[in-house]
């Protein structure tokens, strides 16, 4: 059985993702955003989610000694804020994009949900490191279609 890491992460992106942006603030205190589609629940009982990291990211760094942030679910509308959060070296939050959540983590306000969580272990996971957190605050909208990735394309789920 044989096959290419290109084969391997086309037939990977056949699974649909929902679309994240984490935040968080860098060391010296500046806000920043960052485009995932890795997030998964862990557990209920303690809260906890994970997400992925690429061991050769240029916020690897910054993720080392940042060890709270939000997960923010994009809305389906939202697609422009996935796009500028994930140009690499291009993460410092734009002041219209986020605001303090409860435990003071900026968040994105406008998104389906935000969690805003702690760093509670790392593992590492090939070419990637996994972080799981534990969700200290949430806040939600009721209403409101998921962006959604596959194929490498931005999808919509139908009614």
């Amino acid at each position: 059985m044989s096959f290419s890491s290109r084969e391997f992460r086309d037939a990977l992106g056949r699974f649909a993702t929902g679309v994240c942006v984490i935040t968080g603030q860098s060391d010296n205190g500046a806000p920043f955003g960052m485009t995932v589609n890795s997030f998964a629940s862990v557990s209920l009982d303690p809260p906890l989610i994970l997400w992925s990291l690429q061991n050769d990211s240029d916020m690897y760094d910054t993720f080392n000694t940042c060890k709270r942030w939000a997960v923010n679910i994009l809305r389906a509308d939202q697609q422009a804020l996935s796009g500028r959060y994930a140009v690499k070296g291009e993460h410092d939050l734009d002041a219209a994009h986020f605001e303090p959540g409860v435990t003071g983590i900026p968040i994105m306000p406008d998104t389906l949900v935000s969690f805003e969580c702690e760093e509670e272990a790392r593992h590492a996971g090939g070419d990637h490191v996994i972080l799981v957190a534990r969700v200290l605050a949430m806040s939600h909208r009721d209403s409101g279609a998921p962006l959604v990735f596959c194929s490498g394309a931005y999808a919509e789920l139908a009614s």
